[in-house]
């Protein structure tokens, strides 16, 4: 027997909510958990749902930098901004792994292997700058160890 469908998932996450608009984040944020990012026919059917037009739901979605309408690749890398990591170069580092993995914020490498994100703050500044990778905290970063760190030579 074949797996659930992306619209089950979807519909699975709406039928434990109510129709009212104050509901859209919760919706969007489970949603993304169980289907690992928002596509077409989940911002579809959550319009639905909520008797909200597509572009509502968009609307919300992408004012938040937590929602995803593209799959995440096999390794998610993140690397901050925030002060502490931008005053040591992490713009730097962005701009590096951005070179390396030939993609930009918010895409996925064209294999599914890298995902790329700019984060605002880990709230790890003593450590800056700082870039993780698939949950894993690295700090004290500069462009070529996060380079060796895409290359598999952690």
């Amino acid at each position: 027997m074949a797996g659930v469908s992306e619209i089950e998932e979807v519909d699975g996450v709406l039928a434990g909510y109510g129709r009212s608009r104050e509901n859209l984040i919760p919706i969007l944020q489970d949603v993304q958990d169980r289907t690992s990012f928002l596509s077409e026919v989940a911002v579809e059917r959550i319009a639905e749902h909520l008797g909200l037009s597509e572009n509502d739901v968009f609307g919300v979605a992408t004012f938040y930098t937590q929602f995803r309408f593209h799959p995440p690749g096999k390794h998610h890398l993140k690397v901050c901004q925030g002060t502490a990591c931008h005053v040591r170069g992490s713009g730097l580092i962005l701009e590096a792994v951005m070179r390396k993995l030939g993609i930009a914020p918010g895409e996925t490498t064209e294999d599914g292997n890298f995902s790329l994100e700019r984060v605002a703050c880990f709230g790890s500044c003593a450590l800056a700058p700082v870039v993780v990778v698939d949950e894993k905290v690295y700090g004290r970063m500069t462009s070529r160890k996060a380079q060796r760190l895409i290359e598999g030579d952690k």
